[in-house]
Order: structure tokens, then sequence, then C-alpha cells
């Protein structure tokens, strides 16, 4: 078994959760106050972004409706148009603030088989590539190394957000408020 240390990873390890409610994390987390803890960088009207704590990349996000369900044909229309303009909001905002030569963006829909952890809950996973991100620790030793601590990219990316036109930051722990279309 190849091990990598991570001492950073124990804050959310030992973290008290949602208080023991058993519902979709999905469902749950944008309910609290804790924006900045459960890791929630922007909110939008219908959606939200979280940051993925097990990211492929630094900045790998996901951006999650609000309405609860696996099946994308039952978002009604103002959800899948303000899903897709956050989705627009999160593409500039992991420009402007880790500049990666490209990304990777998709959906695990249809349950168990399309590989995703939440299969109940659509989220569109927008993963920040770099060429040469793939190196000899991935291919040969079978071990994927992440260059930063997700408070770290939490930081970068919440402050791209907040400098968006059309944002508005309640405080430094809640999550930007995206209040107006992107221009």
């Amino acid at each position: 078994m190849e091990q990598v240390f991570a001492p950073w990873r124990i804050e959310w390890v030992e973290r008290d959760g949602d208080g023991g409610d058993d519902r979709c994390p999905f469902c749950a987390l944008p309910e609290q106050s804790a924006d900045r803890e459960n890791r929630i960088v922007a909110r939008s009207e219908r959606a939200f972004v979280l940051l993925n704590n097990y990211p492929y990349n630094p900045g790998h996000v996901m951006v999650i409706p609000r309405d609860h369900t696996g099946d994308y044909r039952q978002l009604d229309e103002e959800t899948l148009l303000d899903h897709a303009r956050l989705k627009q909001r999160t593409i500039d905002a992991l420009d402007a603030a880790f500049g990666p030569d490209g990304m990777n963006a998709g959906l695990n829909l249809g349950g168990d088989a399309a590989g995703g952890s939440i299969d109940d809950h659509l989220h569109t996973h927008v993963v920040p590539r770099w060429s040469g991100d793939t190196n000899f620790m991935a291919v040969i030793g079978e071990t994927k190394v992440i260059v930063e601590a997700l408070e770290d990219t939490y930081d970068r990316l919440h402050e791209a957000f907040a400098a968006q036109s059309g944002a508005k930051l309640p405080d430094d722990d809640a999550a930007v408020q995206i209040v107006e279309p992107r221009s």
C-alpha cells in the first residue's frame, strides 16, 4: 500500500460534521452558516461551488444545483440557467486564481456505474489542468500528489470570485454571493 503523509487532512477527519444529519451532504452543507469550514466558495440563487475534498488537482471544485436530484432532466429552466452561469463564473475564477493550461468539466450521471460517490444529487466537476500535471508519481508510483492545501486553494479561489463584477462578499468566512449574471 502506498502512503502519502498529509497532516492537513486531520482537520477534515476530526470535524464536528453536520450534527448527525444523515441527509445528502449537498443539501445539508449550504443550509449551514460555516461556508469556509464547509469549503463553499461561492453561491448563486440556485447553486453553489464547493471545493472537492479529494481533489485531482488544486482548484478542483463542484458546481452543485440546490435541487436534490440525480437526474439532470429534472432541473427546471431557472436552475439550469443559474447552474450554467455559475459554471461560467467558476471557470473565470479558476483562470484568475490558478492560470491553468486547460480544464476538464463533467457530470457523473447514471448512478454507481458513472463513478460518482454521491449519485443522487448531481454536480458538475471542474478540474484545472496543466501541461505535464500527470507525472511519474501517478503513472509509475500510482500516487497522486496534491501540491496545495485545501485551505490555501479556498483562499485563492474565494478571492478570485470576490473580484468578479456582480459578486458580493458578506464577510471573509462566507461564500461569495453571485448576485448578477456574468458580464
